[in-house]
């Protein structure tokens, strides 16, 4: 008797002491905003092979009429997920991320001043910034309750087919590219209120009729990149983490050596170590690669392949081993393994989507 109840306390022992020395590893859920068919696809990723497992699909309420787009935004702690939508009637819709399933659960909508091409939270959670393209405005909305969007408390006009806004890791300045006037605003931004006020100077331009887009920071903080839509190039800059200002230093082309016709450059990410760029090009249907140099953040071009047709979105996993793009017209997702060395895209597998897939955030839980 004595012997056994020694054994089953050895075998606790063991039992512990593994799970002490094995915690459980994060879970990665992947969200697609699904503009025309007004859903968000949840799916499951594994990071051993990348394959992914539709979780559920979620109808976002209150929409009387789909719109062309449905950008996104996860808070700074993983607990929400906002979707803007650009139909009727325009408003953000915030959902609560389950943290054992990855499961949406609707907690409301909140109203936005325009119809939104780009949506992100500032640093601390407490507010969403908007980019309206067909309203010319920059927006500032505060988060009460978590994930609940309240009305607007700035509008900013004047900003021609405002594209995209980002808070840099400071939580100091916000960048916002203006496609129409070929410009990329900067602005200082105040935590404490969520008010913006122009820069000095207020803003960089880029050539004429490059059409910026999205940007995006290096991991370090001390560069950005921002993708032409109407010129198919990215434009490197370095960046003043004191003062929120920009200095171009790179242009160079995202186009395909083959392409043809008009460029339609869309979407911008870079992996979690900033080894490496990726660039969408919808009117060839292609994603494009750089390697970034270690030293001064310049990029060198790895090459282009195939991908969805009108690839608007992806995204990249925070391993930096797996891309997801989805295509608005194939109504597919498309995941490729990212080489660790050469940043060389391998296709793994293609998804059925709903209709119109545009937007891919990639979470991490808990």
């Amino acid at each position: 008797m004595r012997y056994a109840l020694l054994a089953l306390l050895l075998a606790i022992a063991v039992v512990a002491g593994t799970m002490m020395q094995s915690p459980a590893r994060a879970a990665t859920f992947v969200y697609v905003g699904n503009a025309e068919s007004n859903e968000i696809y949840v799916l499951q990723l594994d990071r051993q092979n990348g394959d992914l497992t539709v979780v559920e699909k979620v109808l976002i309420p209150g929409i009387t009429k789909p719109g062309a787009s449905t950008p996104m935004a996860v808070s700074p702690d993983r607990r929400f997920l906002y979707v803007g939508t650009r139909g009727e009637p325009q408003v953000a819709a915030g959902f609560a991320i389950d943290p054992a399933s990855g499961k949406l659960k609707h907690v409301t909508n909140g109203p936005l001043a325009d119809s939104m091409a780009y949506i992100s939270t500032d640093r601390t959670g407490r507010f969403l910034l908007g980019a309206s393209y067909p309203g010319h405005k920059v927006i500032v909305n505060p988060i009460g309750p978590p994930g609940t969007v309240r009305p607007p408390q700035q509008v900013l006009p004047n900003h021609p087919n405002a594209h995209s806004i980002l808070a840099d890791a400071g939580n100091r300045y916000v960048l916002a590219p203006t496609l129409g006037n070929d410009l990329i605003n900067q602005f200082k931004f105040d935590a404490a209120t969520g008010m913006l006020a122009p820069n000095t100077p207020p803003s960089v331009r880029v050539k004429e009729k490059a059409g910026p887009r999205h940007l995006v920071f290096h991991p370090n903080g001390k560069l950005v990149y921002v993708i032409g839509e109407a010129d198919g190039s990215v434009y490197v800059f370095d960046y003043d983490t004191g003062t929120g200002q920009l200095k171009e230093k790179q242009t160079i082309s995202a186009l395909p050596p083959d392409f043809q016709g008009k460029p339609s450059t869309a979407d911008l990410h870079i992996t979690p170590d900033g080894k490496f760029l990726y660039g969408s090009e919808r009117t060839s249907s292609t994603l494009v690669g750089f390697a970034v140099d270690p030293v001064n953040g310049t990029l060198l071009p790895i090459g282009s392949v195939p991908t969805e047709k009108q690839p608007r979105g992806f995204n990249i996993d925070s391993s930096g081993c797996y891309l997801l793009a989805v295509g608005q017209l194939s109504h597919r997702m498309s995941s490729y393994k990212i080489d660790a060395d050469s940043g060389k895209l391998t296709k793994l597998k293609e998804y059925p989507m709903g209709k119109n897939p545009n937007w891919v955030e990639i979470v991490d839980i808990p």
